[in-house]
């Protein structure tokens, strides 16, 4: 392989295709099946689980608690039967794929993510800020006695309601101290004082 200074993204993308074509349709089947095996999953799991009545409760009787239980038990599910045996596929193919591969190969992909890694990186946000909400709105519920509650048993307007109450809570315990810090941090090592 030549320089990798000298070669574009499109180039690139060619040369990897064309030098590992198998390689490449194996990981692209493989993440296929994964995907598949997933929803799979998804579908067994919905039938097997006594949480939802064994998929067939209606959207009224669910619960905050069973909402969270089928996150867990799913996830976990998920990690056993897909994530696990896809991690271990991937991880060794990819080891042994690298192990196998040429010298000047591989100093041109290292010398190509150094390159990269110099870029300007560009994220799209992350769903930590969601997960974090989620977990607070069902403390939320818990504390005003609503989390084992069906979600029939009250108007949709006050789950919407409580959603707006965990974010105003939210605000709060976190604004109040962040003010403060702040605060302390401008007229401790912000502000300068004029001498």
């Amino acid at each position: 392989m030549e320089n990798s200074d000298e070669v574009s993204e499109k180039q690139l993308w060619k040369r990897i295709w064309s030098e590992f074509r198998i390689p490449l349709i194996v990981v692209i089947l493989a993440g296929i099946c994964a995907i598949i095996g997933a929803l799979l999953v998804l579908f067994w799991f919905i039938r097997i689980t006594p949480l939802g009545y064994y998929g067939t409760a209606p959207i009224g009787l669910w619960r905050m608690n069973w909402v969270v239980g089928f996150m867990i038990l799913l996830a976990l599910f998920e990690l056993l039967f897909i994530g696990v045996p896809a991690g271990l596929f991937f991880g060794l193919g990819g080891y042994l794929w690298w192990r196998n591969l040429a010298p000047e190969k591989k100093q041109f992909f290292k010398d190509r993510e150094k390159k990269k890694t110099h870029r300007k990186q560009e994220y799209g946000g992350g769903g930590g800020f969601g997960f974090f909400m989620f977990i607070f709105y069902c403390i939320y519920l818990a504390f005003d006695g609503h989390y084992n509650a069906p979600f029939g048993s009250e108007p949709y307007t006050y789950w919407i309601y409580a959603w707006f109450l965990t974010i105003m809570w939210l605000l709060i315990y976190v604004g109040i101290p962040a003010a403060i810090i702040c605060l302390i941090l401008y007229f401790t090592k912000w502000r300068k004082i004029p001498e």
